[in-house]
């Protein structure tokens, strides 16, 4: 269990929902802060930015190096100075968005990409840590996130068994108590048959913390699958709308699937229950319906049981229908109407 803002976030609470804006503002402020409405109205426990510029992620250069590979299915040869420059949030945004968060209730937070971010999101009192996938491999970074003292949230895309340990290692070390580990597909969008959502109980048991999913594929589907293997957490992409486009709108969440992800995931969390099988308290009332045997037509003492005279109906009440061959061809001991359940002292 961990606490972020107040809230708890555990296998025995609903799953956290945060609502990742990225790069979808679409370099306005106005769409930017448009999104954050959007994420309240829709139910969302959080929302989350991406806190660099593009000279603190990357460098201005070129080459193959420096570029996405032409197959990439949405930033096919891209440099990533431009790609960052046109993704990034402006720092100055990130007070007026996390104002507006804030007075929606939403929980505000950020991933930071380099020290000059955490100590930008540390001013703004940001009440926990992302570390993006690229970044788990960034052991300092990761400390310097968990010396603050906020829980801390490490996606593990691309990552190793080895660079997991390694990063919740440092996390630990750096004075980390409050930890989240999200299971993710690194490419965007993610195929939902490269998920491997069944390593969720392994990641947990590796990890020992709390788990999620960062999801990076179409729709809700993966992502409801994910709870039922012990996500705790779903962080996914969210827009307006995939029509305006956006570097992140095609896996993106539109606000009526976003609101559906908060209910869906909170109903097929409430539908674990517990390892048992056998009647649910709501069943009792069904017992009573089940199929027994019954008198259905009137009978005389000392007629005998035919399937005439005695069928399995609804409701309970006669004996099981399994004894319907044991009981043909005995004899009434008395007389009895339909509608009469059939017990051994009828026979």
């Amino acid at each position: 269990m961990i606490e972020i803002a107040g809230r708890a976030i555990g296998a025995d609470r609903p799953p956290f929902v945060i609502a990742e804006m990225s790069g979808n503002h679409n370099g306005s402020l106005e769409r930017a802060l448009a999104i954050v409405d959007a994420a309240a109205a829709a139910g969302a426990h959080a929302l989350k930015l991406q806190t660099y510029r593009p000279d603190t992620i990357t460098i201005d250069a070129d080459g193959p190096a420096f570029r996405l590979g032409d197959g990439h299915e949405l930033w096919g040869g891209e440099r990533l100075y431009e790609l960052f420059e046109r993704a990034h949030t402006p720092w100055e945004w990130h007070e007026p968005i996390f104002d507006r968060a804030r007075a929606l209730g939403l929980v505000p937070f950020s991933s930071p990409f380099d020290p000059t971010a955490v100590e930008f999101l540390e001013k703004l009192d940001a009440p926990a840590y992302k570390i993006a996938s690229s970044e788990i491999v960034d052991l300092p970074l990761i400390r310097l996130a968990a010396g603050t003292g906020k829980p801390l949230i490490i996606s593990t895309g691309m990552a190793s068994a080895g660079e997991i340990h390694a990063a919740v290692q440092a996390a630990r070390d750096g004075g980390c108590t409050q930890l989240a580990v999200l299971a993710c597909t690194a490419s965007y969008p993610a195929s939902p048959a490269e998920s491997n959502l069944r390593a969720l109980p392994l990641l947990a048991g590796l990890t020992g913390a709390v788990v999620g999913v960062s999801d990076h594929t179409p729709g809700l589907g993966a992502a409801l699958a994910a709870v039922a293997l012990g996500a705790c957490l779903i962080e996914k992409h969210v827009t307006t709308a995939r029509s305006d486009g956006g570097v992140d709108a095609a896996f993106s969440l539109e606000p009526a699937e976003l609101a559906a992800l908060v209910v869906e995931s909170e109903r097929a969390w409430q539908s674990l229950g517990s390892p048992v099988i056998g009647p649910r308290p709501s069943e009792r009332e069904g017992l009573r319906f089940r199929r027994s045997l019954y008198v259905v037509r009137q009978v005389r003492a000392g007629e005998p049981v035919t399937g005439q005279n005695v069928r399995s109906i609804r409701p309970a009440g006669g004996l099981p229908p399994a004894a319907a061959a044991e009981v043909m061809g005995r004899r009434f001991t008395r007389d009895a109407a339909p509608g009469t359940p059939l017990t051994w002292d009828l026979i």
